[in-house]
């Protein structure tokens, strides 16, 4: 009875703490959504001497994406790379995993099925447990009482944070640094008529993502977030790519962020930017979810710092691409540092 009595506090305890939020820096924009955030970084937005095709144009005319079989295959916002775009697509991500290597990050292909400790601890669910009317994630049924349903994580970063579970690691062996490449699955239950044509809002693609495990130093975890900031700057760079670097306003800032930064891409075609990732600092908001801790040098338990920043995903890079590297005569070109990745490929026609 006791020990039933214990559990259910718990639970309303486990409950109560999953509303508190944590205390965004002090020089976080204020503002009520995004709307309000504030563009910290620019590039130079470069012309076009004709008129230049979107994304969805350039795809059917090269044949290299096909959204029609994609939805009679997948369903609504299903798609097919194809040819040069499947070559393209993979391109992508062995040079942004090549990247992170070479910046001291360990790479991982984590799984992409996972329990739900580990979508809960990272904050992926809004509320204690799955509620299909508020998240963004798949759930697969047991197929026995004897098994836990399981869940299709949207990025690599819940699988990263939670192989670390309720772990006790060394000071000295922090920061860890952790880059993970994984297909990516998403709902999308909360954009119902936004973007329904091409790709920039489907329900399934591939990512690179970063996380970073710290001790508990507000300054330390400030500065690798900066340096996380700045390999995925460098990889826009590096693409080619016209970008932008937004700071996260109070109002459109996620519960449990400390600090949150957005990329994204000039799409010429379309007209408009395009958030290609994010940048986020969680301080132990979700190390306490997840009970991940580190012993420091006085022999004191504490709670490590979280910190997530997506490398690059497909969908959204490979439109810039295509928009912002077409030619006149409807080719397109490939970036420099794609092309080893393509057979020394440089134009797509």
């Amino acid at each position: 009875l006791i020990v039933d009595e214990l559990s259910c506090v718990e639970d309303d305890f486990n409950g109560l703490m999953d509303k508190v939020t944590t205390i965004p820096a002090l020089d976080t924009p204020q503002g009520r959504d995004e709307s309000d955030n504030l563009e910290i970084f620019r590039t130079k937005i470069p012309g076009f001497k004709f008129k230049p095709k979107d994304h969805i144009e350039l795809a059917r005319d090269l044949d290299i994406i096909d959204f029609e079989r994609g939805v009679k295959v997948a369903g609504f916002r299903g798609y097919y790379l194809k040819k040069e775009g499947a070559q393209l697509a993979m391109a992508l991500m062995m040079f942004t995993f090549n990247k992170m290597v070479q910046k001291g990050f360990q790479p991982m292909i984590p799984p992409t099925l996972v329990k739900g400790f580990a979508l809960h601890g990272s904050g992926y669910f809004k509320d204690w447990d799955y509620n299909p009317e508020l998240d963004e994630i798949y759930r697969v049924e047991a197929s026995s009482h004897q098994e836990h349903n399981k869940y299709l994580v949207g990025t690599a970063e819940p699988s990263l944070l939670a192989y670390y579970y309720d772990e006790v690691l060394k000071e000295e062996d922090l920061p860890i640094r952790l880059a993970g490449f994984s297909q990516c699955y998403r709902r999308e239950i909360g954009s119902y008529g936004k973007d329904t044509k091409g790709l920039y809002r489907v329900h399934e693609f591939m990512k690179v993502e970063q996380v970073v495990i710290s001790k508990a130093d507000l300054e330390e975890s400030d500065k690798l977030q900066q340096q996380m900031v700045e390999i995925t700057k460098e990889i826009h760079e590096d693409l080619g790519l016209p970008y932008r670097v937004l700071r996260i306003c109070m109002g459109d800032l996620g519960t449990g962020k400390y600090k949150q930064f957005d990329y994204e891409a000039w799409l010429p075609g379309s007209n408009r930017w395009a958030e290609t990732g994010s940048a986020s600092n969680f301080l132990d908001w979700q190390a306490r979810r997840l009970k991940i801790r580190y012993v420091d040098k006085n022999g004191e338990k504490k709670f490590v710092y979280l910190l997530n920043n997506t490398a690059l995903p497909t969908p959204r890079p490979l439109i810039a691409i295509l928009e912002n590297y077409q030619t006149k005569k409807g080719t397109v070109m490939v970036p420099k540092v794609l092309r080893k990745y393509m057979g020394g490929m440089k134009e797509i026609k």
